[in-house]
């Protein structure tokens, strides 16, 4: 009888530490999404303001028609994407033509004077920064999560369940990989 109840012990045991990491990797894979929807957010943000920009600049830079429509282009993939290799490639589209438009804009004192651009340029430094934040912690949640399903005895749950690594870090394209010129 004694050997009994050890053995339903056991069990109850082992099913309790199964049943926690299990949720451990449903709450890592929630982590994840909720991550990336932190990084769309911030991204979205950074969207918008680019829309402020366009219209800031364009009564400046008239003859600049193919940044300005690079840009626009830009925002526009970056908008109709969804899955998250779409995102980057268009997020690094976007981060191109605002290169070339903030390179574009040293030949316009009076844009650079003007409060409205130079309000927009603070705002976009300040969600750039967030969204680097955005893609560090995005990308931190991956490696737990890959830890979790990885590592013994997790490997074994996660296997049962179909966890697998996940593989979708977010990296940024060798262009942007290079330090912005800025000129003040």
């Amino acid at each position: 009888m004694n050997t009994t109840y050890i053995i339903i012990a056991i069990v109850i045991i082992i099913i309790a530490i199964f049943v926690v990491m299990y949720n451990k990797i449903i709450s890592l894979k929630n982590a994840i999404a909720n991550a990336f929807s932190d990084m769309d957010v911030q991204m979205k943000m950074r969207v918008d303001l680019v829309d402020n920009l366009v219209n800031t600049v364009k009564w400046y830079t008239g003859h600049e028609k193919s940044t300005l429509e690079e840009l626009t282009k830009a925002r526009t993939q970056w908008m109709s994407a969804t899955a998250l290799d779409e995102k980057a490639k268009a997020d690094a589209s976007l981060t191109g033509a605002l290169k070339t438009l903030f390179a574009t804009s040293e030949n316009y004192p009076e844009l650079k004077a003007n409060t409205n651009f130079l309000q927009l340029q603070t705002e976009l430094s300040d969600i750039e920064n967030q969204i680097a934040g955005s893609r560090r912690y995005y990308n931190a949640t991956i490696k737990e999560y890959n830890n979790a399903v990885m590592t013994f005895p997790n490997n074994i749950v996660a296997g049962v369940f179909g966890y697998k690594n996940e593989t979708s870090y977010f990296t940024i394209t060798e262009s942007e990989k290079q330090a912005p010129k800025v000129q003040f």
